[in-house]
């Protein structure tokens, strides 16, 4: 189901983005509010999972998918890893190109940057020209506003700009089968994704081995269905109550991340 994309998984970079420490107000604004409420919008949940894998950090949606899991208050195992996929454009998701902007997507819906002053404290008192982009802000505004980028709030982990474009390339290596073997340099091999011919009722999908329903095989005697002898059984379930047949829990959970 998934393409095959060789996802990075830096410890560093990782819990970076897990703590809200990456540089990038909105992105660090909306991770901090998950450990703090166990929620996000869904917007919300787009821009920090682009982010993290194909926007920017370029780091394996696996990892994105236990943080998830385990401080969201509504997970859900399957929807969980279906989000990641489509976020990721492991699957379902064609239009890679579509990035988050790690600086945009918050100021064009919070300009004033309360959402971001609110969980990022340290940016309280920046003015809102700068909230989104600290480190544009002149050393002597930081100052006056408490909050030296590099000393009382971290420096972005990555340039969006040239992450992005690095990314797209990695990207349309993979859309284009073109998947690494390894590390840079260590080859790299072509996959074959060209449509097989589906199978059809009737032909044999193992031309080493004979058909063991030809035609001249078949008989025309039509088959009759035996009937049924004694009452019917009703199904165990019939009388059940509501939680034997729900006793299923969830699928799986990935655990502490």
């Amino acid at each position: 189901l998934c393409r095959q994309v060789l996802w990075g998984r830096d410890p560093q970079l990782l819990q970076a983005w897990k703590e809200g420490r990456t540089g990038y107000p909105w992105i660090d604004a909306v991770m901090r509010q998950l450990h703090t409420i166990g929620w996000m919008h869904h917007l919300a949940r787009h821009c920090v999972a682009c982010f993290l894998t194909r926007g920017d950090l370029w780091q394996h949606w696996e990892e994105g998918a236990k943080v998830f899991e385990y401080y969201l208050v509504d997970a859900d195992w399957a929807l969980n890893v279906a989000n990641w996929y489509w976020l990721s454009a492991s699957a379902f998701f064609d239009h890679y190109e579509r990035v988050y902007s790690p600086i945009n997507f918050g100021k064009k819906y919070d300009p004033e940057g309360r959402f971001v002053r609110h969980y990022v404290p340290e940016l309280r008192d920046m003015p809102a020209r700068y909230v989104y982009e600290p480190w544009k802000a002149p050393l002597s505004i930081q100052q006056m506003a408490k909050c030296v980028v590099g000393v009382d709030y971290p420096a972005p982990i990555v340039d969006h700009n040239k992450a992005k474009e690095a990314n797209m390339k990695k990207m349309k290596d993979v859309f284009d089968g073109v998947v690494p073997l390894g590390p840079p340099g260590a080859g790299v091999k072509a996959v074959d994704h060209a449509p097989k011919a589906p199978y059809q009722r009737g032909t044999n999908p193992d031309p080493t081995r004979p058909h063991s329903s030809s035609s001249s095989s078949r008989t025309s005697k039509p088959k009759t269905r035996a009937k049924r002898q004694g009452p019917v059984q009703s199904s165990p379930w019939a009388s059940a109550s509501p939680s034997a047949k729900d006793g299923y829990g969830r699928p799986g959970t990935y655990g502490k991340p």
